[in-house]
């Protein structure tokens, strides 16, 4: 059943045409991964889906079967309340149902009158059908369980809703959007906020959600996850594709190079007819002429199927330079503990960094990590054990919360202050590389977006000559096309790197050696991601194999069993993808066909058509088959 159908969606603000043409459909099942540059309009689509905003030509129509969720990406006002009653605020007509089930089992206890007592039993009755129909006795437990999956811990489920952090209250505000019975979820960067186990949390809980959804996200672990099909908003047009990010990157370069590949051909055979056209003309015989009128049409048929292709949208190029550390050892701390108001964050934290290596640190929010970077940095004291670094060693520092910069001077000053020595051309060629071009580089920095904060941020990083970078959440303001170009340039660094990220996708780019910091110590790793996880799972295995006797075998059984859960997954969603693609090379064969009947040449071949028509019914069918598949694996994974 279709939820969402958009057709011919124009938005435009004064002179700028954000995206134009805008078609596309939402289905049950679905699971879109948006993406595109920053402000290419993303959230926007989500306030035209809404009814937020106004759009300007086309149609939007939601089913009359769907229920909407949506939560902005900026947490919006509260009442007085707790975080908890929030969240389950989204229960109300259950909450009135179990209000109204209360005051009748009192009546009943008191009604002598057989009549009325039997009214008020058959209303009772009917009432808690539908109140366990409605999970009116698991409400409760699923707004907690929701809310501590997210990283609302109970201390924090108590506290006034008003009172909590903004990327706290947009925990609060996810929680209740997950909670709000809704079957179709529009998803502004939900992974904002939250550490890597409440990301995970998260995948879970949407690779089980029944509805269908439309996920904005920069996470391109995440996308890989939980999506099956991608839109992309690029160059004012939003195409789709079927399969998640990975899936869809690759065929859109596959689409790309045959595109370019058939501009340059096209071309090439253009200027081959034309250079034959000029020497029939020099010739100027009859037969000569008619030959050259003759390649004329030709070039005027090719050049009416002639499209350039469209050029990518500006990214970042930027490389960081770094002279050579003289010591092998650049970072070391030794039992190094702190805390914070009788709270303990971490203690006996044992560090060494090699030159050249390009470690992670991981750990849950709350942790400890920025306070372990600023330490190490010499910005704070630890309350027992001391830091070094090695000879030659000079230190960068990306601050996630963007602090280093000056509001209030322009882009170009706030360079230019901290590189005077360069000249005003070099200056504005740097911004330029970093996507600020003519005015841009007079904005005030109070007036840029997070998104071009981050990338000023990023170019007096790369400027600094450092040759050991802290990173704290590079990534976070970025979106795809930047991470990408940040990670290009990481790549070709020839300093150190020490970076906290929650973004697994970057990390497994980079990482050489991840760290896990816990209240009791740090943990070494070698490796990217999956690396660490795998040996985390060996970990955990271990310590399963260490337990008491009486424990052993239920625990084995539990572990075999989650196993073999795990490993039936894996090979539903490996048929599932394999599926998904087989069914997407069925409808660009089908589309290459009835694009084919189109063509008035094999029009009139009665052969060739016939042909061709069986070939659609055979695919037609097949499809038929992928989809009945595709339906039955789609309830096994969710069960």
């Amino acid at each position: 059943m279709v939820l969402l159908t958009a057709a011919e969606i124009k938005k435009s603000y004064i002179t700028r045409t954000l995206f134009s043409n805008v078609s596309f459909q939402v289905s049950e099942g679905d699971r879109v991964g948006l993406v595109g540059v920053n402000g290419c309009g993303k959230t926007t689509l989500f306030h035209l889906i809404t009814r937020a905003e106004p759009f300007d030509g086309g149609e939007l129509h939601l089913s009359k079967n769907a229920v909407l969720g949506y939560v902005r990406q900026h947490a919006d006002s509260f009442i007085a309340r707790s975080a908890y009653e929030e969240v389950l605020s989204v229960f109300a007509p259950l909450m009135e149902t179990e209000r109204e089930l209360a005051e009748i089992t009192a009546k009943i206890s008191q009604e002598e009158d057989g009549e009325r007592l039997d009214s008020l039993v058959r209303k009772q009755h009917a009432l808690s059908e539908s109140f366990e129909r409605d999970g009116g006795y698991t409400f409760r437990g699923r707004v907690r369980s929701t809310l501590i999956g997210l990283g609302v811990d109970e201390e924090m489920q108590k506290r006034d809703v008003r009172s909590l952090s903004g990327g706290e209250k947009a925990k609060v505000l996810l929680a209740s959007m997950l909670l709000c019975g809704a079957n179709l979820l529009l998803l502004d960067e939900p992974t904002n906020h939250l550490d890597i186990l409440a990301v995970e949390w998260l995948e879970e809980y949407l690779l089980s959600y029944r509805g269908a959804y439309i996920v904005i996200s920069h996470d391109r672990y995440f996308l890989d996850r939980v999506t099956n099909r991608t839109f992309e908003i690029e160059n004012g047009r939003l195409l789709g594709y079927a399969g998640s990010y990975s899936a869809f990157m690759e065929k859109k370069a596959h689409e790309r190079d045959l595109s370019e590949r058939h501009y340059r051909n096209t071309v090439k055979e253009i200027k081959r007819i034309e250079g034959i056209v000029a020497q029939q003309r020099q010739w100027n015989r009859e037969r000569n002429i008619k030959t050259a009128e003759s390649k004329l049409k030709e070039i005027d048929r090719l050049k009416e199927t002639l499209v350039k292709p469209e050029e990518e949208p500006d990214a970042l190029r930027f490389r960081f330079f770094a002279p050579p550390a003289v010591t092998n050892d650049v970072a070391a701390c030794d039992d190094l503990s702190k805390s914070f108001e009788g709270k303990t964050l971490f203690s006996g934290v044992e560090l060494l960094i090699k030159n050249g290596e390009r470690a992670f640190l991981l750990g849950a929010n709350g942790s400890g990590k920025t306070t372990l970077f600023k330490i190490l940095l010499g910005r704070l004291s630890p309350d027992s054990g001391r830091r070094m670094l090695g000879a030659g060693v000079n230190t960068g520092y990306y601050d996630q919360n963007l602090s280093t910069l000056s509001l209030e001077k322009q882009v170009i000053d706030e360079l230019w202050d901290a590189y005077p020595a360069m000249t005003q051309t070099a200056v504005r060629t740097a911004l330029g590389r970093f996507l600020f071009k003519g005015d841009d580089v007079f904005k005030r920095v109070n007036d840029l977006s997070g998104g071009e904060r981050a990338r000023l941020c990023l170019l007096k990083l790369m400027l600094s000559g450092a040759n050991l970078l802290f990173l704290d959440e590079p990534t976070n303001h970025l979106d795809i096309a930047s991470r990408e170009a940040l990670e290009g340039a990481l790549m070709e660094f020839d300093g150190t790197l020490f970076v906290i990220s929650h973004d697994r996708y970057f990390i497994n780019k980079l990482a050489t050696r991840v760290f896990l910091l816990e209240q009791n110590g740090l943990k070494s790793y070698d490796g990217d991601y999956d690396a660490f996880l795998q040996e985390r799972e060996k970990e955990q295995a271990r310590q399963e194999k260490e337990e008491k006797p009486e424990e052993k075998k239920a625990a084995a059984e539990e572990y075999q069993a989650a196993k073999e859960s795990r490993a039936n997954m894996r090979r539903l969603r490996a048929r599932l993808g394999a599926v998904e693609r087989e069914n997407s090379e069925l409808h660009e064969e089908l589309d290459a066909l009835f694009s084919a009947l189109s063509d008035p040449e094999t029009a009139a071949d009665y052969l060739k058509v016939t042909q061709i028509t069986e070939r659609i019914e055979e695919i037609k069918a097949r499809i038929e088959e992928l989809e009945g598949e595709w339906l039955g694996l789609a309830e096994l994974l969710e069960e």
